[in-house]
């Protein structure tokens, strides 16, 4: 091997050294935890279902569905609730065949026709208001199906806040037990909700509103359900 060939070989193990030297330099040390941010609120958007039917009074005389109709519109209307929370899910005997069921009740008048609402209140007492006010012979169903909480976008970004915030701290105490201090960071995982709340639902199905009357214990001032909103998420920090 010529001395030239042999300066080659010494220059590139000398630039192959370097730059493993600069390689080794550059690696950042980091440190990655996790944080998390919960809280509690009440449901202040509760769908209640109505099932409406027609039925017969004890001389035979049947109340027809538009009179229970009204009826319960006009009950809606006297708590305090607008056309805007009270909806229609769904109209048996009246909907999409409504002229063959209205032959097929000229035929056979003993068939009851019947109508589902939505009815969206915002506390567990407007509900009681609405019961005391309905009629037990036309109420079938009448249920909670639904909850949720007016402002739950803005609490939600302000729970992921509170998550990174708390990931942030994590960071600090566990870095200077060992002597370091966290720098910028690196990366930040979209904080991840985690849903282990039980789905609320309250039934009074198949039930009338009479049964409240034979419950003998003293009324308890109780609300809905809270709803429970909870975020976890991953953080990477550089340390210094």
């Amino acid at each position: 091997m010529n001395m030239k060939k042999i300066i080659t070989v010494f220059a590139t193990i000398i630039l192959a050294i370097q730059l493993m030297a600069q390689e080794q330099k550059t690696i950042q040390k980091t440190i990655s935890v996790n944080g998390s941010a919960e809280t509690e609120v009440t449901a202040d958007e509760i769908y209640v279902q109505v099932e409406l039917r027609e039925y017969n009074k004890k001389n035979g005389d049947k109340i027809d569905i538009n009179s229970i109709k009204n009826n319960f519109l006009a009950a809606c209307k006297s708590i305090g609730l607008t056309d805007k929370d009270v909806t229609v899910q769904s109209y048996q005997g009246y909907d999409q065949n409504y002229w063959i069921i209205k032959k097929s009740k000229k035929q056979n008048p003993d068939m009851k026709a019947s109508i589902t609402y939505w009815v969206k209140v915002n506390s567990v007492s407007k509900i009681d208001e609405l019961v005391e006010k309905m009629d037990d012979e036309a109420t079938q169903n009448f249920f909670i199906a639904k909850a949720a909480y007016s402002k739950m976008d803005e609490l939600k970004k302000d729970m992921k806040i509170a998550a990174v915030k708390v990931a942030r701290e994590k960071a600090i105490y566990l870095s200077e037990a060992i002597g370091e201090h966290i720098g910028q960071a690196i990366t930040i995982n979209d904080p991840t909700e985690i849903d282990n709340t039980p789905r609320p639902y309250y039934a009074f199905a198949n039930t009338t509103m009479k049964m409240a009357e034979d419950i003998a214990a003293p009324a308890l001032d109780v609300d809905y359900k809270k709803i429970k909103v909870r975020f976890e998420v991953s953080v990477v920090f550089a340390l210094l």
